[in-house]
C-alpha cells in the first residue's frame, strides 16, 4: 500500500512538468511585470519593483495551501478525469490572456469549466470526431468543493497582501488633476494532488473516494493552479480595503462550501454552488468599486504634509519602515507642503536628515538617518506628483 503510494507520488510530480500551467504562470507573471514597469518609469521616472515582484513572497504560502488542498482532496477521495483537468487548464489560460489576474479566481476558471462540462456532452452527442464517452463521467460535486478552497486561499493571500506590497500608479482625476492610486496584485501558483482514474492506488477504507467517477484504481498527478488577483484602490488606505476584501472573500468561501458539501445530499446543489461563487465574486469586485470611488482621492496632497504613495524598495525610507499613506509634515524642522519644498529642505540638510511623520493613524512620530552614497537622492518616496513622462515632454518642448 505505502510502496504504491510513493510511486504514484513520484509519478505525480512529474507529470507537473507536462502541463501547460507551469510554463504559462511563469509567462504570465514576466508579462505583467514587464507591463508594470514600463508604466513606473513613465509615471515616476524609475522602476519601483522587479520583474517577478508579484510573484515574489508567495511559495511558502503556496506549497503550505497545497499540502492542505491535497490533504483535503485526497483525504476526500475527489476524483477528476483527464478531460476535466485539461479543460480547466485551457480555460485558466484562456481567461488570462489578457492579463487581469482577477479573472484567475477560482470562481471564474473553475466555474466557466463547470458549466462548460455541464453543457458539452449535449453538444458532442451531436458529432461524431471526438467520442462522447470523454465527457460522460464529470465529477461536478468536486469543482465546488476546488472552488471552495481556492477562494479561501485567495482570501488568505489577500491578508498577506495587506502587509505586503501594492503597486503604484498615476491616473487623471476628473478635474484634469493627477492622483496616485494602488493595485492590490498577486498571482500565486498552489501544486496540489488530484485523482486520476487508473493506476495503482486502491481503495482503503469504505467510503473512500467519496467523490468518484467510477473507477476502482487510482493515480495522482500533481496541478500548479493558478490564482490571482488585482483591485485598483484609490480611494483608501491600500492595506484597509485588502482587509475588507479578505474578510468578505471567506465568507463566500463559507456560502460556496456550504454548497459543496449539500451537493452530496441534493446534487442540484453543485449548479447553486458554482452560482454564488460567480456572482458573489463579481458582487465582491462591483462593491470595492464602488464604495472605492465614492471616496475622495485618499493619496492627494494635503495641508498636513506630503502623503507618500510609495517607498522603493532598499532606500533609506524603506530601512526606516516609512509606509505608503503617511505623511511628510516636516524635514529638518521645515514644514512642507509641496515636492519642490521637501527637495530643498533635504538638500540643506547634508548628509543628515531628520523626517517629521504623520501615521496612518493619524500620529506623529519622528525619524532621522544619514544618506550614503548611491542613495536616492529623495529618500526613496514616491509622491503623488504629474507623471515622469509629461515632465520630459514640456522640458522638450519649452527647449526647442
Amino acid at each position: 500500500m505505502l510502496e504504491a503510494w510513493f510511486i504514484e507520488i513520484v509519478k505525480g510530480i512529474g507529470r507537473v512538468l507536462l502541463n501547460p500551467l507551469l510554463y504559462w504562470a511563469i509567462l504570465l507573471v514576466f508579462l505583467a511585470g514587464k507591463k508594470r514597469i514600463r508604466r513606473e518609469r513613465m509615471d515616476f521616472g524609475i522602476k519601483i519593483f522587479d520583474m517577478f515582484s508579484e510573484w515574489k513572497g508567495t511559495w511558502l504560502y503556496s506549497i503550505l495551501l497545497g499540502l492542505i488542498v491535497s490533504a483535503i482532496t485526497i483525504g476526500l477521495g475527489v476524483v477528476f478525469s483527464y478531460t476535466t483537468i485539461l479543460l480547466f487548464c485551457i480555460i485558466t489560460i484562456l481567461v488570462s490572456i489578457t492579463g487581469r489576474f482577477t479573472l484567475l479566481s477560482a470562481s471564474y476558471t473553475l466555474g466557466i469549466s463547470y458549466f462548460v462540462l455541464l453543457f458539452l456532452p449535449t453538444v458532442m452527442e451531436k458529432q461524431k470526431i471526438v467520442s462522447a464517452e470523454l465527457f460522460s463521467t464529470i465529477n461536478y460535486q468536486g469543482l465546488v468543493i476546488l472552488i471552495g478552497i481556492f477562494l479561501v486561499a485567495e482570501s488568505i493571500l489577500l491578508l498577506k497582501a495587506r502587509k505586503g506590497k501594492t503597486y503604484p500608479e498615476l491616473v487623471q482625476g476628473s478635474r484634469g488633476g493627477w492622483m496616485g492610486q494602488h493595485h492590490i496584485k498577486k498571482l500565486a501558483v498552489i501544486p496540489f494532488f488530484i485523482l486520476i482514474p487508473t493506476g495503482l492506488i486502491t481503495s482503503f477504507a469504505p467510503y473512500w473516494p467519496y467523490f468518484t467517477i467510477g473507477e476502482q484504481s487510482f493515480s495522482l498527478i500533481l496541478i500548479p493552479f493558478i490564482i490571482g488577483f488585482d483591485h485598483i484602490v484609490r480611494g483608501n488606505d491600500p492595506m484597509v480595503s485588502a482587509g475588507k476584501l479578505a474578510k468578505s472573500m471567506m465568507i463566500l468561501s463559507f456560502l460556496v462550501l456550504l454548497t459543496a458539501w449539500g451537493s452530496s445530499y441534493y446534487s442540484w446543489l453543485s449548479l447553486a454552488g458554482v452560482i454564488v461563487g460567480i456572482a458573489g465574486r463579481e458582487y465582491l469586485n462591483y462593491r470595492h468599486r464602488t464604495k472605492d470611488h465614492e471616496r475622495s482621492g485618499f493619496f492627494q496632497p494635503t495641508d498636513k504634509g506630503l502623503k507618500v504613495l510609495s517607498v522603493i524598495p532598499n532606500s533609506p525610507a524603506d530601512r526606516l519602515d516609512i509606509l505608503a499613506g503617511e505623511s511628510i509634515a516636516r524635514v529638518n524642522g521645515n514644514k512642507v507642503v509641496s515636492i519642490t519644498e521637501f527637495y530643498e529642505a533635504l538638500q540643506k540638510s547634508g548628509a543628515f536628515f531628520k523626517l517629521e511623520i504623520i501615521d496612518r493613524a493619524g500620529e506623529k512620530r519622528f525619524l532621522q538617518g544619514a544618506l550614503y552614497e548611491g542613495d536616492h537622492h529623495e529618500l526613496g518616496i514616491i509622491f503623488t506628483s504629474s507623471p515622469h513622462r509629461r515632465i520630459k515632454q514640456n522640458k522638450i518642448g519649452y527647449g526647442s
